[in-house]
């Protein structure tokens, strides 16, 4: 049976090593998946993604960035994981939903439930089966603040320290699973491989 998982967080939290970690796991355990990201995932919305984090284009209104997040998201979800799923395939994603409300919704001060609507439609309301939410105190993350290498990452320490508290604030549902990341590589792993486990996607 496939399943829908991804993995939510700030910046610097880890989601990529561990999502990689998990992807060769399943991959072992002759368990049929993919990996992608957001924004991308396929060539369009790749093709978004470059206009998104251009950091050349500082006048981009925020509603524009919610919009195109979506507009991307829309693709990715349509072209690739939703046949993924149909076709039997365990899809592992690097951000959805969750970093909208996160980014465009509670960092750059609009509406949560404006942002839950356009990802809604966008979506169809396809809803990951778990969320893997990585909590971490500012002294884990790994970001660079000086790097600056995306538009994203140009914004300021008050920007992404209100991503990592909305992350922090979350309440609890069905399908949401809170890691601490304020430990080591392999104990953020191993609890991800437990939750799998209970959930019998292992």
């Amino acid at each position: 049976m496939s399943a829908f998982i991804t993995f939510e967080g700030p910046d610097g939290s880890g989601k990529s090593t561990i999502c990689n970690l998990v992807y060769d796991e399943l991959l072992k355990n002759n368990i049929r998946t993919i990996k992608t990201r957001e924004p991308g995932g396929t060539r369009i919305s790749e093709k978004i993604r470059e206009i998104i984090l251009d950091k050349d284009l500082k006048e981009m209104d925020m509603r524009t960035e919610a919009l195109l997040y979506s507009a991307s998201r829309a693709q990715h979800t349509y072209e690739k994981i939703i046949p993924a799923l149909e076709d039997g395939t365990t899809v592992l994603c690097e951000r959805y939903v969750l970093s909208s409300l996160a980014y465009q919704g509670h960092a750059r001060g609009q509406k949560l439930e404006d942002i839950r609507v356009i990802n809604d439609f966008a979506t169809g309301g396809k809803k990951p089966d778990i969320v893997f939410i990585f909590r971490a105190n500012n002294s884990t993350l790994t970001r660079k603040d000086q790097a600056c290498y995306d538009r994203l990452e140009c914004e300021g320490d008050d920007f992404h320290k209100k991503v990592r508290d909305y992350y922090n604030n979350l309440e609890k549902e069905e399908n949401y699973y809170f890691i601490d990341v304020n430990q080591t590589i392999e104990e953020v792993f191993g609890d991800c491989m437990k939750i799998l486990k209970e959930r019998k996607i292992l």
